[in-house]
């Protein structure tokens, strides 16, 4: 026991020496038990008050990652890394959190449930955690940890406000899918742990045991482990949830889903391929088949599919499979060193996804569905929401002006890039399908101002009016972003 003494205070130091390291995500603890209190207790003087505590949360939680600049590097025995790469990730999902957290207070500000409101903004502060973890670790037991934590406040967050038969039967599907892919992940990662002995996928001694394993069973655990990530990318073939999940749950929830989970999944993809993908000489063309596979596939799905969708919400759970592709593109851009590619089209891909709910959720409240044809004749009674929500469209598409037009060329240039270093044509393969499904997806998109602007209107009776509310603006502004780095994509590069 004396022997272990000197041990257990080396230990402590550096767990003490890491804690400015972990600051941001202390902040979002703290904020995670603040909300508890509040909405137990303060919600009944001010019903507001778990929002406004989760709100401050992210904004001081966004403070402590713009001083994190200035202090990069490893903690927690090299369980957490404090690089660039990471922080700029955080900021985007923080900014993610506020949106979405804006978008579920005006949702629900009205609803006559008897359940408390304040949970919500807890789960969402705990689901930021796992979040943030994911974005800085290449530990495989800290990664898992930071999936299940995400996942397990997803279940919540879409079954908590499920009322009917179909938005609970959406919960369950997805609660048990992401716990069988859950499990098929764990075993993946205990085989690859018994192969290499080590758990951080960067090290070396890691990499060396999963080349001296044999390659069927180290395809196999590989594959396994990419199960819990392909589930919370939602890429094909683990997407299936995703259609039902988004057309069952609150608007704002499917919005922070396509977002925010997203956004952590594909930084940690991005930091295995670029771990294994540049050094192990045969998983590098494991990896690099089963991207090129996987992305094809879920956007010619995801587009293809979209074509027949009449539910709006459904259509962008399909477009937002679709953009996964175009996300594992980003991904092997990162690989090849182009990681504000990555980041500016994550950025974009965020503004895009998070105004098109909110138009979505103001034009549910109205219409009191989210069917394409309940949008008929609207264009010319809400004209700005419906050129905004048009122009979100074109975005998506990938159309100048807008950014979205810049985040997919950056995202060419770096396969093309790649294509002329490395010369296989996977990547040529890549750039015609992205091209391709481009094009289908501006046939769907276009339904919008198609039925807005050019269908009458089949029913007479018109919800109530839309009016300046805080949604409404954080959608303005959003659509006015995109058309901005559509135009000065400089002004986001830089930070970057």
């Amino acid at each position: 026991m004396n022997e272990a003494v000197p041990y257990i205070s080396n230990y402590i130091d550096s767990i003490i020496q890491a804690v400015p390291y972990f600051k941001t995500e202390i902040i979002l603890a703290i904020g995670f038990l603040c909300s508890i209190f509040g909405s137990l207790f303060l919600d009944k003087i001010w019903k507001n008050s778990s929002f406004a505590i989760s709100i401050i949360s992210y904004a001081l939680a966004a403070y402590c990652n713009y001083q994190q600049y200035d202090a990069l590097g490893t903690a927690f025995f090299n369980m957490l890394h404090i690089d660039r790469f990471g922080l700029h990730a955080k900021f985007m999902l923080l900014l993610a959190l506020i949106v979405s957290s804006i978008l579920i207070q005006q949702h629900f500000q009205h609803s006559t449930s008897n359940k408390r409101k304040g949970d919500i903004y807890t789960i969402l502060l705990g689901s930021s955690i796992g979040m943030s973890i994911l974005c800085m670790t290449s530990h495989w037991l800290m990664a898992f940890i930071g999936i299940e934590m995400v996942s397990i406040s997803s279940y919540i967050l879409v079954g908590y406000f499920a009322e009917t038969k179909k938005q609970t039967e959406a919960a369950m599907k997805y609660a048990l899918f992401g716990s069988a892919c859950a499990a098929i992940m764990l075993y993946g990662l205990s085989l690859i742990y018994g192969f290499t002995g080590v758990l951080d996928f960067a090290d070396q001694k890691h990499m060396q045991g999963l080349i001296d394993a044999p390659k069927v069973m180290s395809g196999i655990a590989l594959l396994f482990v990419l199960t819990g990530i392909g589930f919370k990318l939602s890429f094909v073939p683990f997407h299936l949830w995703s259609p039902d999940v988004y057309e069952g749950a609150p608007t704002p929830v499917a919005a922070f889903l396509s977002t925010a989970p997203k956004i952590a999944a594909i930084i940690l993809f991005s930091r295995l391929i670029q771990a294994w993908g540049n050094t192990l000489f045969y998983f590098s063309e494991i990896l690099l088949i089963f991207i090129v596979l996987v992305a094809i596939v879920s956007m010619l799905a995801g587009n293809l599919i979209a074509l027949r969708q009449q539910n709006v919400k459904r259509m962008m759970a399909y477009s937002s499979i679709g953009h996964t592709g175009f996300l594992l593109m980003a991904a092997l851009g990162y690989m090849a060193g182009h990681q504000e590619a990555l980041l500016f089209y994550l950025a974009i891909y965020t503004f895009m996804n998070l105004a098109a709910f909110a138009f979505i959720d103001l034009l549910e409240k109205q219409q009191g569905n989210s069917n394409l044809s309940s949008y008929s004749g609207l264009g010319k009674q809400l004209p700005i929401l419906f050129t905004l929500f048009s122009f979100v469209g074109i975005s998506l598409v990938g159309i100048p002006p807008s950014a979205g037009f810049v985040g997919k060329l950056f995202v060419f240039s770096a396969i093309f890039e790649r294509y002329q270093e490395m010369g296989d044509m996977a990547y040529i393969w890549l750039l015609i399908i992205g091209a391709l499904t481009s094009v289908i997806s501006l046939f769907y998109y276009f339904k919008i101002p198609l039925y807005a602007f050019l269908k009458s209107k089949t029913n007479e009776s018109v919800g109530q009016p839309i009016g300046w509310t805080p949604s409404y603006i954080v959608a303005i502004l959003l659509s006015i972003l995109l058309l901005l780095f559509g135009l000065f994509p400089s002004l986001l590069m830089q930070l970057f």
